[in-house]
């Protein structure tokens, strides 16, 4: 299979570089490379020229091209003809050596995949356990895996809002758990959400849809929609044996205060992608999480060493969630 890998980045040339670096020593590696540069200066085009990578394409985008998924359709728009899949990663990510491999190992095993994700090598530990164990309240169990819950997860199972959908799926109230909680097994999972910085997809799937622009720069949750819209036509699937890290460089992130505003305004958005009519008692849901996931971001503000960064987050999601009853995002 021919495949083209795209990067898109926006002011992060050593994080941007340091990625290549793991792309060059891959046991597979792409027949191109198209670097989708949003930035507003040249450094990031200064370390390519003097770093030169094999197939390497690098686009400087205009400014109405600007943002992650303005730039990922500006990418596909500009790939070979011959392709057989696209690969996506985020400029911020480093490839285990057998990346590649194993990635496209995937549409091998399941000819009928439209898409296929990595999996990142978290800093949760993870444990084995067998399958007749039972978890306790304060653990994640899955496949015969167990490791430690998230405070919110563990008041959410409390409160009777955990959500009834395996990692990776959406459930129709939304807030579900991400393909970040299956567990480092080696085998390959179904679902229906990939992340997309880590993800892959057949290139005819872009013969029909687009990542949409309804989220602009930072594109949070940009993935669970397209994905979601993927998945209702054909198979997702995680390879977990296709691992990478992800180091969450900090620069181009938006302030709290709008990545706040962006989380319930952008999950409102999935929320309708998988379930555009809920019924009331998955509005309920939805909102009684929102609210609930703000109310623990404001006590952050006591609890945690990023007093500032956790108000004006919790500030940001409150402004978010009135929004949505006078201007729902279309």
């Amino acid at each position: 299979m021919k495949f083209s890998l795209i990067i898109c980045t926006y002011m992060r040339p050593e994080s941007l570089l340091q990625l290549l670096q793991s792309v060059r020593e891959q046991t597979l590696y792409p027949d191109e490379i198209l670097i989708i540069d949003g930035s507003v200066n040249q450094d990031t085009e200064w370390v390519l020229n003097k770093n030169q990578f094999k197939n390497l394409n690098y686009f400087c985008v205009p400014i109405k091209d600007r943002g992650l998924t303005r730039q990922r359709n500006f990418g596909i728009e500009r790939v070979e003809k011959d392709i057989d899949v696209i690969c996506f990663l985020d400029d911020d990510t480093v490839l285990e050596v057998d990346y590649f491999k194993q990635l496209l190992k995937t549409y091998e095993l399941y000819p009928e995949a439209l898409g296929a994700g990595g999996y990142i090598l978290d800093e949760t530990k993870c444990e084995f356990v067998g399958y007749d164990y039972l978890p306790t309240k304060d653990e994640f169990y899955f496949d015969g895996w167990k490791r430690k819950d998230g405070s919110r997860f563990v008041l959410r199972k409390k409160l009777g809002l955990d959500s009834n959908c395996p990692p990776g799926y959406s459930s129709l109230y939304s807030h579900g758990r991400s393909v970040g909680f299956l567990p480092p097994s080696g085998k390959t999972y179904e679902v229906e959400m990939l992340m997309g910085g880590v993800s892959s997809f057949r290139k005819e799937v872009f013969n029909t849809l687009q990542f949409s622009t309804y989220f602009e720069g930072y594109g949070l949750y940009e993935d669970a929609d397209f994905t979601l819209r993927v998945a209702k036509i054909g198979k997702l699937y995680l390879n977990t044996a296709a691992q990478l890290y992800h180091y969450h460089d900090a620069s181009g992130r938006p302030n709290q205060y709008l990545y706040g505003k962006m989380v319930v305004r952008n999950g409102w958005y999935v929320w309708r992608t998988k379930n555009p009519k809920p019924f009331l008692e998955a509005k309920l849901k939805w909102h009684s999480i929102t609210i609930l996931l703000t109310l623990i971001r404001f006590s952050n503000t006591f609890t945690t060493n990023k007093k500032k960064e956790a108000f004006t987050e919790a500030l940001g999601r409150t402004v978010g969630w009135w929004s949505l009853l006078f201007n729902k995002p279309q």
